[in-house]
């Protein structure tokens, strides 16, 4: 039960956004029993983003959300390369204005109940 929530400062096309899942879904293998088959994309485009006091240059705020309780580091630590790179070359945004955030839970609910 993977989401990855984009938060980006540019406009973004069904095109590049098809591109990111994608490599999200690739992506979330590194988290070890994850795969694109439960992962969950939303995307949130074009909303002002203000990194270090200014909005001039194209920032993005991602969260990245999963069901358990002891993920190994070496997996955010490849998701964050992974998503910084498909993000820079999707959408041009530099990785120094790129902000992740990681949580893992077993409070997790889907289809009218909790895990």
């Amino acid at each position: 039960m993977p989401v990855i929530h984009t938060h980006v400062s540019v406009p973004t096309t069904p095109a590049q956004r098809e591109a990111l899942k994608t490599a999200y879904g690739k992506a979330i293998t590194a988290v070890p029993g994850k795969s694109e088959g439960w992962l969950m994309c939303p995307f949130e485009d074009d909303m002002p983003i203000y990194f270090g006091g200014s909005d001039s240059k194209p920032a993005a705020y991602v969260e990245v959300n999963v069901f358990g309780n002891d993920v190994p580091r070496s997996a955010w630590e490849q998701l964050t390369e992974q998503i910084m790179k498909a993000l820079n070359s999707e959408l041009g945004i530099p990785m120094n204005r790129t902000y992740i955030r990681y949580t893992a839970t077993t409070d997790w609910g889907w289809n009218g109940g909790n895990f």
